[in-house]
């Protein structure tokens, strides 16, 4: 097993953050304005970014943004976005990175963690249900 360092992300992790998330969604995003956004992300107390290292390496990463929902009497935190390079899937690294979060949420406190998933992520349904996630609702969404 390689030696798996999991830390909080910071300004310098641009490049890598900004590589995943071009290979999470599939596409090209423009950097500057995925700087500009993740910059502001990083400032606010509610959002936790963490990176997976491997022998000094980012090879993953996930975010996590809470708010106060009056519906749950508090605040949830939820996961947007979980990626680790294929070639290091299945080391665990993604469960690291998720129990890491939730470290840090159970220090703050919180009513719920919650997660979304494209219907078509199949492997990932099932990695966090293995992570004692339950399916218990479905999104809509309407784009503009």
């Amino acid at each position: 097993m390689p030696d798996i360092h999991i830390a909080s992300a910071t300004a310098a992790n641009l490049d890598a953050i900004y590589g995943f998330v071009c290979a999470l969604e599939e596409q090209v995003f423009d950097k500057e304005l995925l700087r500009g956004y993740y910059e502001h992300c990083l400032s606010l107390p509610h959002h936790h970014y963490l990176v997976a290292f491997v022998q000094g390496v980012a090879v993953g990463y996930i975010s996590c943004h809470g708010q106060v929902l009056l519906h749950h009497c508090g605040i949830v935190y939820e996961i947007q976005e979980l990626y680790v390079q294929e070639q290091h899937r299945g080391m665990g690294i993604g469960a690291r990175l998720v129990r890491a979060v939730e470290d840090i949420l159970a220090a703050k406190g919180y009513a719920s963690l919650e997660v979304c998933s494209g219907t078509r992520r199949t492997d990932a349904h099932r990695f966090y249900q293995r992570m004692g996630f339950r399916h218990t609702s479905f999104k809509f969404v309407k784009e503009p």
